[in-house]
């Protein structure tokens, strides 16, 4: 297959997938994260910046099968992993928790292995910037808690130094670079 015909996120450099379910609370912090990178930066030609939501598998398995891969891949998810709700982390994919928090999950097993298959034997660096989440619903409840939605804003910053163009600002200004952890 010619690769302009494959979808921009086999072609683009990088990929930047929002993953999680908006309907329970802070999962859909991926998305969310998404949604505030487009309203508040440009969003550079090279990057593909999509909300997969609970789709995650079937475009990695995608990827997996390409002729063409992006060189990087960054994936934004809530995981739990008894930190501060709202904290920033970024975690190395052969290091995502196994256990299941639901059917739609990131955090699954196949996932995981997708992920380490792309970096391993595909060449693509890869990347998961996660939120802890506070407690996740037992119940459909739409919308972010107070703590995941504040960590919005140094997120999206730190997305933008790692991934966007001289990592500038809304404003135009730079983001200050830290060594250590990404929020």
């Amino acid at each position: 297959m010619h690769d302009a015909f494959l979808p921009d996120f086999c072609r683009k450099p990088t990929l930047i997938l929002g993953c999680g379910n908006t309907l329970f609370g802070d999962d859909g912090f991926g998305c969310e994260l998404v949604d505030y990178l487009e309203r508040n930066y440009p969003i550079p030609e090279t990057v593909c910046l999509l909300d997969v939501g609970t789709g995650v598998r079937k475009l990695l398995f995608t990827l997996c099968l390409s002729p063409a891969r992006p060189e990087r891949l960054l994936v934004l998810d809530a995981l739990d992993v008894d930190r501060a709700p709202g904290e920033i982390l970024e975690i190395n994919p052969a290091e995502i928790p196994s256990i299941k928090l639901d059917d739609f999950s990131l955090h699954q097993i196949p996932t995981s292995n997708l992920l380490r298959e792309l970096e391993t034997h595909c060449g693509v660096e890869v990347r998961v910037l996660a939120c802890q989440s506070g407690p996740l619903p037992g119940e459909v409840r739409p919308g972010l808690s107070a703590a995941v939605r504040a960590a919005l804003p140094s997120s999206a910053a730190w997305v933008a130094r790692e991934y966007f163009n001289n990592g500038l600002t809304p404003s135009g200004g730079t983001v200050e670079r830290r060594e250590s952890s990404p929020a």
